[in-house]
């Protein structure tokens, strides 16, 4: 059977078994066992075995479930409350006033929990009502809300990050500095629309809130100063190498439990809920990455994904129009599957491809999540979706058409860091010169 046929058939598998509705992690497996069966005489058993191994037992990737636990312990804190009272009084002064709140509370919340759907629903179930209540227009709020809290893909600690640096082989410190600038930029963008449809909308905007002094900003902002602090150490400890990422991921659980006892809602309760529901998550995506290590590694085996690399370098496309194609390529995924399926899934095809271009597989990393952030906010399995759609009792795709100038935005964000690659790469050389 040629190599053509062996793709389109385990292609076809794939999408069968997934329709099915089978647990991706297992559709992989299945899809790797037939890759081995169908095109070479190897031991499964010893196969497997290796690969499995060879993917879960990595301390980096120890820092997984840490990082998800933390988010889950401030997921069920009072943190969003704080962040409301503590940012709002400072940003009643720009266009668009309390809007901004969903963007520089998420980018707060994501420095904290690495989880879009967390920071959505912990910025969201306070942010909704209160912009709701005072007036502000519910389609920029739902949509800026669905846009800013992807923030929680793109600015480390982010789960999809450490998930790619472990399938690209490359340094989870390396692609968490890299997201700091892209994750500003992203902010800034989405801040600077709010600003523009604002001037532009005066009639959808509410009244200015009546002034307060600089002493009632301050003692506002105080309910964020333990968030803060956590958010700098961890990064600080990054940045400087005074810890790995795993180091850093335990101390942010130690942080984010210190932090749950101080807001009064640590509990036995929430503290076995927030590890249950890491534990969970953690399991899934080692599932996923299990399960993509072996069709990997059959796939190796097959020679497909070197015959394809080989055939894109034969069209002979400038790495731009290939970066190009990659992001449609991407986009379309993202209609379809979750964001840690489209990277385990892809990296073996196309990280060969990427690197042959030219391209820095750091910098790949952040522009793989920007696009996997899309895919959080695009129907008809963009989670964010589902989220604000329980939220705010909204049809998803409501909320979609809302969320479309963000995911435009998100597009602009691709376009500027292909265009500027040193916006990503600027912190990681900075802190590792060569």
């Amino acid at each position: 059977m040629n190599l053509v046929a062996v793709a389109a058939l385990l292609l076809g598998l794939l999408v069968f078994l997934l329709a099915l509705g089978n647990w991706i992690g297992i559709a992989l497996l299945i899809v790797g066992f037939a890759a081995v069966t169908i095109s070479a005489s190897v031991p499964i058993g010893s196969v497997l075995a290796t690969t499995v191994w060879a993917s879960s037992a990595s301390w980096t990737l120890a820092a997984l479930p840490l990082f998800i636990w933390m988010g889950e312990i401030l997921f069920r804190t009072r943190l969003s409350e704080q962040m409301f009272l503590g940012l709002a009084p400072w940003l009643n002064w720009l266009p668009g006033r309390l809007l901004h709140v969903n963007v520089v509370g998420s980018g707060l919340f994501a420095a904290v929990s690495g989880s879009s759907a967390a920071t959505c629903a912990t910025v969201g179930k306070i942010a909704l009502p209160e912009l709701g209540k005072r007036g502000y227009s519910e389609q920029m709020s739902l949509g800026s809300l669905a846009g800013s809290s992807t923030l929680g893909l793109l600015i480390p600690p982010s789960i999809p990050l450490v998930v790619y640096a472990v399938a690209a082989n490359v340094s989870v410190i390396q692609v968490f500095l890299a997201g700091f600038l892209p994750g500003l930029l992203v902010m800034a963008l989405y801040s600077g629309y709010i600003v523009v449809w604002s001037l532009l909308n005066p009639a959808n905007s509410p009244p200015p809130e009546p002034r307060t002094s600089f002493v009632f900003k301050l003692r506002q902002s105080s309910k964020l100063l333990p968030v803060l602090i956590l958010v700098v150490a961890i990064f600080s400890a990054l940045i400087f190498g005074l810890a790995t990422a795993t180091e850093c991921a335990a101390w942010g659980v130690t942080g984010a439990l210190i932090l749950a006892w101080w807001s009064g809602t640590l509990t036995w309760k929430t503290f076995v809920e927030s590890l249950m529901s890491a534990a969970r998550l953690s399991a899934t995506i080692m599932l996923i990455l299990a399960g993509a290590a072996f069709t990997t590694a059959a796939m190796a085996y097959t020679g497909i994904p070197a015959a394809l690399a080989a055939w894109v370098e034969s069209l002979h496309l400038s790495p731009y129009v290939l970066i190009a194609a990659l992001a449609l390529m991407y986009i379309i995924l993202g209609c379809l599957i979750d964001g840690i399926s489209m990277i385990v899934l892809t990296t073996v095809v196309v990280l060969p491809m990427v690197k042959q271009a030219g391209f820095d597989l750091v910098w790949f990393g952040i522009f793989l999540v920007i696009l996997v952030e899309m895919a959080q906010i695009t129907p008809p399995v963009g989670f964010n979706l589902f989220v604000l759609q329980n939220m705010s009792g909204r049809d998803s795709l409501v909320i979609a058409k809302a969320a479309t100038p963000f995911f435009l935005l998100l597009v602009a964000a691709l376009a500027i860091i292909t265009a500027f690659p040193d916006i990503a790469l600027y912190v990681p050389r900075l802190a590792f010169p060569e």
